[in-house]
């Protein structure tokens, strides 16, 4: 049974499941493992240990007493250290979506916490730059395959009026992950000369419970049914929903998955004028969310506050500040998002975002020059910001970013398109980790109006191009949403002219 008003969209029967919320859980733990390593490499690159032993110079120009504050970590193999992994993640995402489609999301997930570990060993016990390059690119290829698969896969499974909501665990554990690693990083900055190797080491934790916990989950009703696994399909379905009465949303992913058979080629099908819309939003809500310079931010927050002045211990302890920040905040985006909607949380944060970058680069303006260090109460008041800052990008683009486009989709173009968006995420923050140091060295405060600069494009976009999405199935985007919005429906018209 499914029920709508005139104009609503389908309600499917089902309850929010006890082993859905497990499963959504479990899976999440990809999250923890990409977060942990945004936040670990930010703090590792600021340890005079690693430094010392692997980049020299950098550990060299930190110690000269009057060294260019914008400029003392500007080197291109440490920025490559934290860079690479988004290049591997970047082509694995590729990958990913052919394994997704063929073997399910769930084996996606098995390969991504394989690979992840056989990078974190690498990492931890290295000798030489080669064998952490190395690493990371397998630790890039264990984030490109759990970054393609968590999100489809929590989209999937979620009854849809709490999509939005367990999908955002995904984000959640990213935000969980940061915390996590500033403070593993605090701890054992003390810890001479191994300390590094440990906070290097502790990744395999997350990457151990999402190897274990894939034992435990399902696959998605339908990943099963694409696989022409039908009474698997049906069976896995009443199981997530809690009831025998999902007639109307099993004959929804049969067609779905009907339509998909008859794409041979989803990579060429994305490139259709149909498909435009779909994978237009994707690629933009993945290059907003990195131009919104939160990487930057998060990346390098203990480089970050050292530049402004505070020493290591203390810029270590105000990065944790700002990940507690990042948490809390991801929950009001976990909580809202299925009641105010999208459009609402992503308009909110390019005003508060706007605000707060312009007010921290006007404050370095004016206080920072290059061998000073920041009064204190300035200090303090940039921290301020950046925590601001941070709380309005974790409850709109961090999440937004990643759930939008996974529920956007059709089923015949949706690891496709997933991959696309995946790609075009490791490839921003590939140019934003990579040039982020050398941007400070040159912009100097400026690279905070440049950010500012484009969230007010990523404002303009919200308003004129992104539909809601909000209590719409899955699988009825395409007439929902698409054919109803004053911009992307001529692309759909033209499809069906074409068609007749």
């Amino acid at each position: 049974m499914s029920n709508a008003g005139p104009n609503g969209p389908k309600e499917f029967e089902g309850k929010i499941t006890i082993y859905v919320v497990i499963c959504g859980v479990i899976a999440a733990t990809g999250g923890l493992m990409f977060g942990y390593d945004i936040g670990i490499s930010g703090g590792v690159t600021s340890m005079d240990d690693f430094l010392e032993e692997f980049f020299p110079g950098v550990y060299a120009r930190k110690h000269k007493a009057k060294e260019d504050n914008y400029c003392k970590y500007d080197n291109q193999g440490l920025q490559l250290f934290t860079s690479s992994l988004y290049l591997a993640a970047l082509v694995s995402s590729f990958v990913a979506s052919k394994l997704c489609t063929k073997h399910g999301r769930r084996l996606t997930m098995q390969a991504a916490s394989v690979f992840f570990l056989a990078g974190v060993v690498l990492n931890a016990a290295a000798r030489n730059i080669a064998m952490l390059i190395i690493g990371r690119i397998l630790l890039g290829v264990g984030v490109g395959f759990a970054n393609q698969a968590v999100p489809l896969f929590l989209s999937e499974i979620a009854p849809v009026r709490i999509r939005g909501a367990l999908n955002i665990l995904f984000q959640l554990d990213v935000t969980i992950g940061i915390f996590v690693a500033n403070i593993v990083n605090y701890l054992v900055s003390n810890i001479h000369p191994w300390g590094w190797r440990l906070a290097l080491g502790l990744a395999g934790v997350p990457a151990t419970m999402l190897c274990l916990g894939s034992f435990v989950i399902a696959e998605t009703p339908t990943s099963l049914i694409e696989r022409e696994q039908l009474i698997e399909g049906l069976a896995m379905l009443k199981k997530i929903r809690g009831t025998g009465n999902v007639d109307a949303e099993h004959q929804e992913i049969l067609h779905a998955c009907e339509m998909a058979r008859q794409v041979k080629q989803p990579f060429r099908n994305l490139m259709k004028r149909s498909s435009r819309p779909q994978l237009v939003i994707a690629i933009a809500m993945q290059v907003f969310q990195q131009f919104t310079g939160i990487n930057a931010i998060m990346f390098y927050a203990p480089v970050l506050f050292q530049t402004i002045g505070f020493k290591n211990d203390a810029s270590l302890l105000s990065a944790v500040i700002t990940g507690i920040v990042n948490v809390l905040s991801t929950v009001v985006s976990v909580v809202l998002v299925d009641k105010v909607g999208r459009r609402f949380l992503l308009l909110e944060a390019c005003g508060q975002m706007l605000i707060t970058q312009v007010a921290i680069g006007g404050l370095l303006f004016v206080n920072l020059r290059a061998t000073n260090e920041l009064q204190h109460g300035v200090a303090i008041w940039v921290v301020v910001l950046v925590c601001l800052f941070v709380s309005s990008f974790a409850w709109s683009w961090g999440p937004l970013g990643w759930l939008i486009p996974s529920e956007t989709f059709p089923l015949a173009t949706r690891t496709a398109g997933y991959a696309f968006a995946v790609s075009s995420n490791m490839v921003f923050t590939f140019v934003i980790a990579q040039a982020f140091l050398s941007m400070m060295c040159h912009l100097r405060a400026g690279i905070f109006f440049f950010f500012a600069a484009w969230i007010v494009v990523m404002g303009l976009f919200v308003i004129f191009l992104l539909p809601e999405t909000k209590n719409v199935p899955i699988d009825e985007m395409t007439e929902k949403v698409w054919k109803k919005h004053w911009f992307w429906k001529r692309f759909m018209d033209e499809e069906e002219e074409e068609r007749r």
